[in-house]
């Protein structure tokens, strides 16, 4: 039998909201409660490591559909967040600005929680953003991505559809344009 205290240590790393830094403590927002917790790592179906070339598709909040592949030839900000995260939000203004700003990059929020579609376009008119959103189930994430261990997780995928970068913890603008522009290695 498996201790209780592996379990919820297990538990609140993958419900870990903040930096990678000691200043994450007072960033932090605690995680959702029990029934609102992504699977544990050991949990069939979780899914450990990101694939070189990711596809996805969902439907937005709005409606609409999305296709990751669609993108191709674009640079790509796949930003998994929910809206219970303190660094997620904060970093919502940041990317909605790139992605407004930067005709070569494309941002997509993929939000990693059980919320109801009228819950999050509720959460989206009071903290707008100019990307699209879709909601994710946090049971059956994307196959072709990790399950996130901790949000905000960010991938950028190259215009070849290639992962090029991950950031676990907040991105901002500044760090997603230096790895564009090649300064940084992922």
């Amino acid at each position: 039998m498996r201790s209780p205290i592996l379990g919820l240590a297990m538990l609140a790393l993958l419900c870990a909201c903040g930096r990678q830094d000691p200043q994450a403590a007072t960033d932090a927002t605690p995680p959702p409660a029990a029934e609102e917790a992504p699977p544990a790592l050991d949990t069939p179906g979780v899914v450990q490591e990101t694939v070189d070339y990711p596809a996805f598709t969902g439907t937005t909040v709005d409606g609409q559909p999305y296709d990751l592949a669609a993108l191709r030839g674009r640079w790509v900000v796949v930003n998994f967040w929910a809206t219970w995260c303190k660094p997620c939000i904060k970093e919502m203004p940041e990317l909605s600005a790139l992605h407004g700003t930067r005709e070569d990059i494309d941002v997509v929020g993929l939000a990693y929680e059980d919320i109801e579609l009228a819950d999050m376009q509720a959460f989206l008119q009071e903290r707008p953003v100019a990307y699209p959103v879709v909601i994710l189930d946090p049971y059956a994430p994307p196959g072709d991505f990790a399950t996130p261990r901790g949000l905000p997780m960010t991938y950028l995928i190259n215009p070849e559809g290639k992962v090029a970068r991950r950031f676990l913890g907040p991105v901002t603008a500044a760090d997603i344009e230096l790895a564009v522009a090649g300064k940084v290695e992922g």
